[in-house]
């Protein structure tokens, strides 16, 4: 037991950065979260629809799982709550009969557009205590991890 809370305790650099990158990003994630709470909404589904207007209002489900970090099978569950209020529809594919596009519908465009300013100035609030050079450094190296 000792050895274990030593092993928990006594953390090397590299393991002490990679965890506070961690509660860092869960409290930035909790703000937004609570910002969409205080709407009546879900930030994982606006998650879902901001990607989607990142591929310019379609995308094919298997490339929505992997920009979000999910199985491809549970991609489903999470797109039918938003195509049940009109957010989103599914097509066929157009050269590809066997798999569907999802495209955001202008109801899911109107509640970005609405929402979403607001929600930023939110995080932009909470990342102000990082200056311009410090968040340049930031994105620097966040994206040399992503590399890695």
């Amino acid at each position: 037991m000792k050895d274990l809370q030593q092993y928990v305790i006594d953390l090397p650099l590299h393991t002490q950065a990679f965890f506070s990158l961690v509660e860092t990003t869960a409290a930035l994630v909790e703000t937004s979260e609570k910002y969409w709470q205080s709407k009546g909404l879900n930030g994982a589904r606006i998650r879902i629809l901001v990607e989607i207007m990142k591929e310019g209002g379609s995308i094919l489900p298997s490339m929505l799982a992997k920009k979000i970090g999910v199985t491809k099978s549970n991609i489903s569950l999470l797109l039918t709550p938003l195509e049940n209020e009109g957010l989103i529809i599914r097509t066929s594919h157009p050269k590809d009969g066997r798999k569907s596009v999802i495209s955001i519908t202008s109801e899911g465009q109107s509640i970005l557009l609405k929402y979403l300013p607001e929600n930023r100035q939110g995080i932009s609030e909470k990342m102000n205590v990082l200056g311009e050079q410090e968040l340049k450094q930031l994105l620097v190296l966040l994206h040399k991890l992503r590399m890695t």
